[in-house]
């Protein structure tokens, strides 16, 4: 499984972005795909997952409303797009794959694949 993230840049506060995250194929077939954030000094914080069978999504509060995740499988991409964007959003954006959801959404640290990561910077 191999995943590469893309589309982080500057914007300004109320901006939006969307991440991209490319994966390889049939990755999206099996596997859970979330997206993470460590900002400069902070622990790594999930943003978003996509389960692979149903689609079915998740946010933290911190995000809920703002962003959204989705995926294109014949593109076999995943998508991230994050609206109404704040300063406290500035972080290094990671995409992730694994299997369990589970291990997604509670055990980030045993989380199988990671791509490298993304800056997105939200600053005036």
């Amino acid at each position: 499984v191999q995943l590469q993230a893309s589309g982080g840049g500057l914007v300004q506060p109320g901006g939006s972005l969307r991440l991209s995250c490319a994966v390889s194929r049939g990755t999206l077939d099996r596997n859970t795909i979330g997206w993470f954030r460590q900002a400069p000094g902070k622990g790594r914080e999930g943003v978003s997952c996509i389960e692979w069978g149903d689609g079915t999504t998740y946010y933290p509060d911190s995000v809920k409303g703002r962003f959204t995740i989705s995926r294109d499988s014949a593109k076999n991409t995943v998508y991230l797009q994050m609206n109404s964007l704040k300063p406290e959003d500035t972080a290094v954006y990671y995409c992730a794959a694994d299997p369990l959801v589970v291990t997604m959404r509670n055990s980030q640290n045993a989380v199988d694949y990671w791509g490298q990561g993304t800056q997105v910077t939200v600053s005036s």
